[in-house]
């Protein structure tokens, strides 16, 4: 037995489901079996024992939570961070977690009263003692990292969780000996999963499925090489087995009632310290002033959501509610995020709200200059359609020609801002980067609607009016017939096929060998990258089909990158662009031309604005073509359609019959429209593809 780990418990004399605070304490008020609980609890202790020293604290009636030791503190050295609760049900534990603190020798810290943290089951050393993982988004604040960082002197690493079943960190994050990492990913916002990616490689990372999430399999005691849980599958089991761990099995059922199992129940008291390793945090703070009506207009209410959502945290310092109709109000609000890009995102967000950053003194805004004609320095300020000023020079000077989608220019020897296009950009300008020194204007009248109407065209339903089945087998056949014939299919599609998420579908056709050449606009290179670089479309979460503040400026961000790289394909080459429908027409060497129009932004390099250009283009790589898919595009399909000759297949698929009409009306007999929503109709082809692929394997 290893007597170099030291763990505390405590017996569960008054363990019961007294209350509800998290959503598996939910119909289990006082359904957990005393008798079981503690045979369980000793089953454990048992388990742990045979591995490690196991210390005991003694439990206080009227705290039945105080057996899940894991939330009495951090411990770092002879240092200890005791608990703050969230929830006033368990704050009665934190007096006597202190006693057993300081009465085995450490030295406790204390965090202020209204801040959240607790302890271990939100903050998780990595087994190799390089960082603390420290969890954030339900029981403990982003605030408190800071302190952590300082008084235990180590590098924190900011988490936030966002599934309420997983509240604390400990129930679905387990570092393991040897640098592996136990987890389960949708527990996590985005930004949290990159992260986690960043500083776990892949090989060392084992991702659970949700069965084993439910049952805590993440909620593990590792000692060394042993992980003792509660229950695992068979196939999680052999995957920890593979890498070296012996996984020690032992029901917790009666904890689970109340949303906790092994990690829950203990926590290491010894800690080791890496003495390389020193107070590190990202975490970023500024205060905001909001003034304006700010309850009757929501705005309030739209900023603090808009904090969370986005993966900060926040506190009120002051507000001061105007006492008449007329009046305005004030507010004073502390913001703080993991990093600075959130912070950044956080405050294009409230700025837009009519926040200002609230400093000592008001700050100029910070500025970079262009090198390159047409690129934008990073982290540019993306316009909105509201008025804006900027401060240069400790004044405020309005931006001129302002709209949406653009950058700032500033000239401060003669105290000017010009909002600009990126293609417009020239070198030795002055663009406004960051969030300093920047306010919009708005009529209060305006500020209860904001939110509501930007980008809902999105939200609109879609139904199909016909069934599409039968239409799509015929397409399957003659798209397999075409490639076993080494033929040519050519696909037109605009942006809808990436909004409607068939972009995953299309690229499965070019890598499958379906697609021989892509015409399109600029929209659908730009949406299809957007997608596949930051998990949106059009400004939509493609996962979740719900609007991403500030998503609109995505597809900006990802057009002056492209435009930096100088092209599509120098950006795959690059390993920038790693998927999605443009990089499989890179990989696949499959010829595409982008036709500009006069609503792209950017554009891309690899759009030809030049229309004539364009149209020998097209014309170009549809020589020889034996059948083209037009995918719900009209402005592009209408124009193959008329430069293609008869007898050349076609199928337009578009949720608009006035497309589909346009297009029959050619008077071809090979065209085939098919009206219906053309994500649902190209994740059909594909279902139809491979089982027209499984039956000629069958035969062969």
């Amino acid at each position: 037995m290893s007597n170099t780990i030291r763990i505390l418990m405590c017996p569960p004399d008054h363990y019961d489901v007294d209350y509800v605070i998290n959503p598996w304490m939910e119909g289990n008020i006082h359904k957990s079996s005393k008798d079981r609980a503690v045979e369980q609890w000793q089953n454990l202790h048992n388990a742990i024992k045979d591995h490690a020293i196991v210390e005991l604290v003694a439990p206080a009636k009227g705290s039945p939570d105080m057996v899940f030791t894991a939330n009495a503190g951090l411990v770092l050295g002879d240092k200890a961070v005791v608990s703050r609760f969230y929830h006033p049900e368990r704050q009665g534990e934190e007096p006597y977690f202190k006693a057993w603190f300081e009465g085995n020798g450490f030295t406790v810290y204390e965090l202020p009263k209204d801040l959240p943290f607790e302890g271990a089951g939100d903050a998780l050393f990595d087994r190799e003692g390089r960082w603390l993982w420290a969890g954030y988004g339900f029981r403990s604040e982003l605030d408190s990292h800071p302190y952590l960082a300082e008084w235990l002197d180590t590098e924190v690493v900011s988490l936030r969780l966002i599934d309420e079943r997983f509240y604390h960190l400990d129930t679905c994050f387990c570092p393991l000996s040897g640098g592996y990492l136990l987890y389960y990913p949708p527990a996590f916002d985005a930004y949290s999963n990159q992260i986690i990616e960043m500083r776990v490689p892949e090989e060392k990372r084992i991702i659970i499925d949700e069965p084993d999430a439910v049952n805590f399999a993440c909620n593990s005691v590792n000692i060394n090489s042993v992980v003792v849980m509660n229950k695992t599958s068979v196939e999680l089991k052999q995957r920890l087995e593979k890498v070296g761990f012996t996984v020690v099995q032992t029901t917790l059922s009666e904890f689970l009632k109340a949303g906790g199992a092994a990690k829950c129940l203990t926590l290491r008291v010894n800690e080791p310290i890496r003495e390389e390793v020193h107070a590190n945090v990202s975490v970023e703070s500024r205060v905001i002033h909001l003034e304006g009506h700010l309850l009757d207009a929501g705005i309030m209410n739209q900023a603090l959501d808009l904090i969370v959502e986005i993966g900060g945290s926040f506190r009120v310092l002051n507000f001061n509610l105007g006492i008449e109709r007329q009046s305005v109000s004030n507010a004073d609000v502390r913001v703080s995020a993991p990093s600075h890009q959130i912070m950044e995102d956080i405050m294009t967000q409230l700025i837009e709200l009519g926040a200002l950053s609230k400093t000592e003194e008001i700050l100029n805004a910070k500025t970079e200059t262009v090198t390159m004609a047409g690129v934008s320095p990073d982290d540019f300020y993306v316009t909105t359609i509201y008025p804006t000023e900027v401060r240069v020079n400790d004044q405020w000077v309005k931006v001129q020609g302002q709209r949406m989608d653009g950058a700032i220019v500033v000239d401060p020897t003669t105290l000017t801002a010009d909002c600009k296009l990126l293609r417009d950009l020239r070198v030795g300008e002055q663009v406004v980067v960051d969030v300093e020194g920047i306010r919009t204007t708005r009529k209060v009248e305006s500020r209860d609607k904001r939110g509501t109407q930007e980008f809902s065209f999105m939200g609109a339903g879609v139904s199909s009016e016909r069934r599409v089945e039968l239409v799509v087998e015929q397409i399957a056949w003659e798209l397999r017939k075409i490639k076993e014939q080494k033929g040519k299919v050519i696909v037109t599609a605009g942006p809808v096929v990436i909004h409607t998420g068939g972009g995953q579908h299309l690229s499965h056709l070019i890598r499958a060998g379906y697609v021989h050449g892509l015409l399109g606009g600029n929209a659908i290179a730009v949406h299809d990258m957007e997608q596949n670089l930051m998990g949106t479309s059009l400004g939509v979460d493609m996962k979740k089909g719900i609007p991403v503040r500030g998503g609109h400026r995505h597809h900006l961000k990802v057009i002056n990158t492209i435009r930096r790289f100088g092209s599509i394909k120098n950006a795959v080459e690059a390993g920038y662009l790693t998927k999605g429908v443009m990089y499989e027409c890179v990989k696949q060497n499959i010829p595409f031309s982008l036709a500009g129009s006069i609503r792209d932004d950017g554009p891309l390099p690899d759009t030809q604005m030049d229309l004539i250009k364009a149209q020998q283009d097209y014309a170009s790589i549809l020589e020889g073509t034996d059948m083209i898919l037009m995918l719900s595009s009209m402005l592009h399909s209408i124009g193959v359609g008329n430069m293609t000759p008869a007898g050349i297949k076609m199928v337009c698929v578009d949720i608009n019959p006035a497309v589909v009409t346009k297009l029959s009306d050619r008077g071809s007999v090979e065209s085939v429209g098919v009206v219906t929503d053309v994500g649902l109709f190209l994740s059909l082809l594909i279902q139809q593809l491979d089982k027209l692929n499984s039956a000629v394997s069958l035969t062969v």
